[in-house]
């Protein structure tokens, strides 16, 4: 099988970097289960709303984010009997490109450089499986479409979802 696996809320958190940085910025408490439904952006007050998107534009906000329980190892054994390519929209963040290469390189080694695309919009991947957590990736996509849960896609359905890595290495 060819698989292609997002980035951003199914390898590395993200969302949870974002809550973090707005919680130390603004002395608040904000978690993900308060911002369910949503991205971290629709929860805080809309004078604080442009620093989380200005967030994914700052150098460093990409290079240590927390790995995704799970990920290493299940992404390790199914590179061994497939064709895994990480995928991610990064173009839509430049700065993020060498973060994102070296970050992939400290905690995911067994993907060499050759199966990493950095591109813009995802509907050119042709393949067997797309594991993203963002609806507008999978809707393209030809092939099985996995959602991978995140706080901002609870309410979106129509999509074979899944909830850790351990489904993924079953399922797959």
């Amino acid at each position: 099988m060819r698989i292609f696996v997002d980035m951003d809320e199914v390898l590395a958190d993200t969302y949870g970097a974002h809550i973090d940085l707005y919680n130390e910025k603004y002395n608040e408490q904000l978690t993900k289960d308060k911002c369910k439904g949503g991205d971290v952006w629709e929860f805080v007050p809309q004078e604080h709303q442009k620093y989380i998107h200005d967030q994914n534009r700052e150098r460093g906000f990409f290079a240590n984010l927390k790995v995704m329980e799970g990920s290493q190892d299940v992404l390790e054994q199914l590179s061994k009997k497939h064709e895994v390519y990480i995928a991610s929209a990064a173009m839509q963040f430049p700065k993020s490109l060498e973060e994102k290469s070296e970050w992939l390189d400290e905690h995911f080694p067994f993907i060499t450089w050759e199966y990493r695309i950095l591109c813009g919009h995802k509907f050119v991947l042709k393949g067997d499986v797309l594991i993203d957590d963002r609806s507008f990736n999978l809707d393209t996509f030809e092939g099985r479409a996995l959602q991978f849960t995140s706080p901002h896609n609870l309410n979106t359905h129509g999509y074979e979802r899944v909830e850790s890595w351990k489904e993924i290495g079953e399922k797959l």
